[in-house]
């Protein structure tokens, strides 16, 4: 695609942005329940098209999980679309009003963005959530997904131009960029003038060609590096079972734990325990951990410092919860940390003290999810300080406008 025709495909979903804006939530909502029940109908087709990724597709490992669909994954893709429809809307809704001494009366406004454009790797469900966010919150969705996903996305896309039309709306207002080249990626990234957000969600190339290129407002959905401590206070089977479900439920997202901190006071037993029922992953150790699990491989700093996407877990023994807090300032990508413990306050002090997009006392992290917290779906989780934080649901794809209504007043 050259550069003059993603410009004019940018303009066609900018004008789409304009209408959506001004479409009842009623009409809206009736896309979404419509785009839901042609996921399932349509699941068939969805599977043959994602069968033709899949083998064109040489990679192992997460790239290739997050690039496959099943029919589960197809029904939950459906059940987020059709749970984010059932949230209320956020448009205009009056997050602060007041009356000034001079009688000008002030208050503010949930609005859409306008465009938010969205960059990604593999995952073709993140067509669906991200459309279904956008589309649900005013705002029209301008995608650009990876060769990979080429196919599927392509079809999950006509899903939503189809029924954006049955509801009287502009197709345009989801759109996938055809070109999947790099070249096309940076010049996606510079559309200012179309895309008012922004949201890479992929990996550390990802993040570096949209430092390098964006010229446009964007937010951060970055790297995973979870941690989960088990503090001297912890209850170690419930402890056991949050590192198994944070590791090896789905080991290749974002928010599977990579990272397993335990103070010494519990380490022989608790690390024992972890050994035995983690048999199918590799653990790195530091040389503390080595003299109770000695068959493991010794870890290095790089290790703690990586996002491993796999069934890895790099594990260190600490003295305290402060060195605890030290090594997550540390290593941490700032989007989520667990703490496993039945002290009140050392919990309390990890809720205040630990910097990161989301903490969370005796619970998996994997619970760091846009459905899993009442949000329907997610567009990426945020891992700066601007604007979001976390999950970004509907209310973070909109922004706040002053509303000032006066009888005369002059200044």
């Amino acid at each position: 695609m050259s550069s003059d025709l993603l410009a004019q495909q940018g303009e066609r979903v900018k004008r789409a942005a304009r209408v959506l804006a001004l479409s009842s939530n009623e009409v809206r909502c009736a896309v979404l329940v419509g785009v839901a029940a042609q996921l399932t109908a349509r699941s068939a087709d969805i599977l043959a098209a994602n069968q033709a990724d899949l083998e064109q597709y040489n990679e192992l490992g997460p790239g290739r999980d997050r690039l496959a669909l099943s029919e589960p994954r197809i029904r939950a893709m459906a059940d987020a679309v059709r749970a984010v429809s059932q949230l209320s809307d956020p448009l205009y809704e009056v997050t602060e009003q007041r009356t000034l001494a001079n009688g000008l009366e002030v208050e503010q406004l949930r609005v859409p963005l306008g465009v938010v454009g969205v960059i990604y790797e593999n995952r073709p469900n993140v067509t669906t959530d991200v459309a279904a966010l956008c589309i649900r919150s005013g705002n029209a969705a301008f995608l650009r997904g990876s060769r990979s996903a080429q196919r599927t996305n392509e079809l999950l896309v006509q899903i939503w131009a189809s029924a954006l039309e049955r509801g009287g709306l502009p197709s345009d207002a989801v759109a996938l960029v055809q070109d999947s080249s790099h070249d096309a990626a940076a010049r996606f990234m510079g559309l200012s003038g179309v895309i008012d957000c922004l949201i890479p969600r992929g990996g550390p190339s990802l993040i570096r060609a949209m430092r390098e290129h964006a010229r446009v407002p964007y937010v951060l959905d970055g790297d995973g590096n979870c941690h989960v401590y088990v503090d001297a206070a912890a209850d170690l089977e419930m402890a056991l079972a949050i590192v198994i479900n944070a590791k090896t439920s789905r080991p290749g997202v974002c928010n599977a734990a990579e990272t397993l901190l335990v103070h010494h006071e519990v380490a022989p037993t608790f690390l024992t325990m972890v050994d035995k029922s983690l048999s199918e992953v590799e653990l790195r150790v530091d040389e503390r951990a080595q003299k109770i699990l000695p068959h493991c491989t010794l870890a290095t700093n790089e290790d703690f410092a990586t996002e491993f996407l796999d069934l890895v877990l790099a594990v260190g023994i600490v003295d305290s919860l402060d060195e605890a807090m030290e090594h997550v300032s540390r290593f941490s990508s700032g989007h989520s940390e667990a703490i496993v413990t039945n002290d009140e306050n050392a919990a309390r002090r990890w809720i205040r003290e630990v910097d990161a997009a989301a903490v969370l006392v005796n619970a998996s992290t994997r619970f760091i999810d846009g459905a899993e917290l009442g949000l329907g779906a997610e567009v990426g989780i945020s891992t700066q300080k601007l604007h979001a934080r976390g999950p970004m649901g509907l209310r973070q794809l909109t922004c706040l406008k002053w509303v000032v209504k006066g009888k005369g007043q002059i200044r």
